[in-house]
């Protein structure tokens, strides 16, 4: 189902919900989902004016940290010619654990290649796949840790972040999280061709790196040698509550498929309601992304700011992909590797039972419920989740036991 976004599909289709014939069941099913979230922007309205929410968003965009790391960029061709944007960090063999992280640049390459010689054997690369509504960005935090202590490659899923519009899209063929898996596989191919790897992946990134393994079960035994799945599913999302009670998200489900494909049509109406309905939806962004009260202001906006950069259509492209996922076969895939399992014991997107189900048939994996985390747990309890991935880096002999990654 759908990922932290949820709240952006929810927001997206209350707010379009007055302005389409027929929509008056969608909006109630939707009120239910939104009702805990407005009561809070209903008192923050009360001490907040709107000219001051306003510009304190402002300023959280001008002096936010957050997404602002950048790497070596590349470009991936899937197999219906969709270029997908990926980012590459070199390790930095002269700074290693004692010397100051370095991005990713040719410079840092060519080092690598003048100590080590023309011959040396590839690195080990790290490859993040982000979730659904989402981009490489969300990986900031991990991103940020992991500088100059070990290759890296961040890519933009399909219609995502700085990655084309899926063309098989444009032409009339439905998203399937079996295409994210061959977009992953094109992606490692361009950029990470040799050598180990480590896959990690989020929510919707989770699915793909299980795709992968359905589909190029020989790729993950012969290369890869460790795995990291944050807050995601191997099936069964269409079973989701989101929180909500039975009535309210049995409508949900009855009609919101209908209701994104209506709103995947009105692109230009709907982002204008997006942007009427921002206390609204950051409201819902909150709810659904994070799971303790106290979140870093800029945190929170950050992630309000990945997710308005969805474009409706897309939303509605993708939501489909995920009540069809079941990639609980392809799990045995990565039995005999190090295998962590991280997930928050609030998430009501991807339920931490989500994880436990993962973790019965990988029973040698590392399961880590984290406190008071959402689904957005590697942003919202980076910290954790920094520690947890450098120490399977560690055990894999990715980066060196010494290197200060948290």
């Amino acid at each position: 189902m759908s990922e932290s976004s949820a709240g952006d599909v929810v927001a997206t289709a209350a707010a379009a919900a007055g302005w389409r014939r027929g929509a008056g069941l969608a909006g109630a099913a939707i009120g239910v989902l939104a009702a805990g979230a407005a009561a809070g922007v209903a008192v923050e309205r009360m001490t907040v004016g709107r000219g001051m929410r306003k510009r304190a968003r402002l300023a959280l965009d001008a002096t936010g940290p957050y997404g602002s790391l950048r790497g070596e960029p590349g470009k991936a061709v899937a197999d219906d010619g969709t270029a997908l944007h990926y980012e590459v960090e070199e390790a930095d063999p002269e700074g290693g654990a004692g010397g100051a992280p370095v991005p990713g640049t040719a410079a840092s390459g060519a080092r690598r290649r003048k100590l080590f010689g023309r011959r040396a054997p590839a690195p080990a690369t790290v490859v993040f796949s982000h979730g659904y509504c989402l981009g490489q960005d969300s990986w900031h935090f991990q991103r940020a840790a992991l500088r100059g202590l070990v290759r890296t490659v961040h890519w933009d899923q399909r219609s995502h972040g700085r990655s084309e519009r899926g063309r098989a899209q444009a032409g009339g063929v439905p998203v399937s999280v079996d295409q994210l898996g061959r977009d992953l596989k094109a992606v490692i191919d361009a950029a990470a061709p040799e050598g180990p790897l480590v896959l990690v992946g989020h929510s919707m990134g989770g699915m793909t790196m299980m795709a992968l393994a359905d589909q190029y079960p020989e790729l993950i035994r012969d290369r890869v040698t460790a795995v990291v799945f944050v807050g995601t599913s191997s099936g069964k999302l269409g079973e989701v509550s989101f929180g909500l009670p039975v009535a309210g998200v049995n409508a949900v489900r009855r009609v919101l498929p209908g209701v994104l494909k209506a709103l995947g049509t009105q692109t230009e109406l709907v982002e204008r309601g997006r942007r009427a309905t921002a206390d609204l939806f950051a409201g819902l962004i909150k709810r659904y992304s994070f799971g303790s009260r106290d979140v870093d202001p800029a945190v929170a906006r950050f992630a309000e700011r990945l997710i308005e950069a969805t474009p409706i259509d897309v939303v509605a492209e993708f939501y489909p992909a995920f009540t069809e996922h079941d990639k609980s076969g392809a799990l045995p895939a990565f039995r005999g590797m190090p295998v962590l399992i991280l997930t928050g014991d609030k998430d009501l997107v991807t339920p931490s039972s989500h994880s436990e189900a993962i973790a019965e048939v990988l029973p040698d994996a590392e399961l880590v419920i984290v406190p008071d985390a959402g689904h957005l747990v590697m942003l919202e309890h980076p910290e954790v989740v920094n520690e947890r991935i450098a120490d399977l880096l560690v055990r894999v002999g990715a980066v060196p036991s010494a290197a200060p990654t948290v």
